[in-house]
């Protein structure tokens, strides 16, 4: 189940004097843990983030197929489809989408043999709510940053690289 999270008409219009005009980023955040994936998820809404939310790799993975995201956090030890799991159908499907990947446990192994799977950030739990905003701002300024880049070249085209990020 993928619940959606966005901050109420009140808040939003008061907070929206405080933030530029562009739309928020949108988010996927893929935890099996309720309070955390409550915790994460209420934390970025109140960044002003959009913000969905899925208990698990399969259900994450069908709400990548129908919406369009700027980031996935995802957790990697989870019921149904895990974390490295998740990475894998990205890469293979050639869906550019940075992952922070949020967990207890980092497939250090599984990174080594497959370099291309590795998360752009990794948080290992726990982690600070502070650390958490720090890590998604970074890692969306840094795409963001790259995306301008493309702009000034609009006739380059965009190619695969060895990681499956589209440069």
């Amino acid at each position: 189940m993928v619940e959606n999270n966005t901050m109420p008409p009140e808040e939003s219009l008061g907070a929206s004097a405080q933030r530029p005009m562009n739309p928020p980023h949108r988010i996927l955040v893929v935890e099996d843990e309720c309070a955390i994936r409550t915790m994460v998820t209420t934390r970025l809404v109140k960044s002003g983030y959009h913000v969905d939310a899925a208990e698990n790799g399969a259900d994450a993975w069908a709400a990548l197929q129908v919406n369009h995201y700027d980031l996935l956090i995802t957790d990697n030890n989870m019921p149904k489809v895990s974390g490295v799991e998740l990475l894998q159908r990205l890469h293979a499907t050639r869906m550019a989408l940075p992952v922070i990947m949020a967990t207890g446990s980092v497939p250090r192994e599984e990174f080594e043999r497959k370099p291309w799977l590795e998360p752009v950030a990794t948080l290992l739990k726990p982690y600070s709510v502070g650390e958490l905003l720090a890590t998604v701002k970074a890692v969306l300024r840094a795409i963001g940053g790259a995306n301008k880049q493309l702009e000034l070249f609009p006739n380059r085209q965009r190619q695969p690289a060895a990681d499956g990020m589209q440069r």
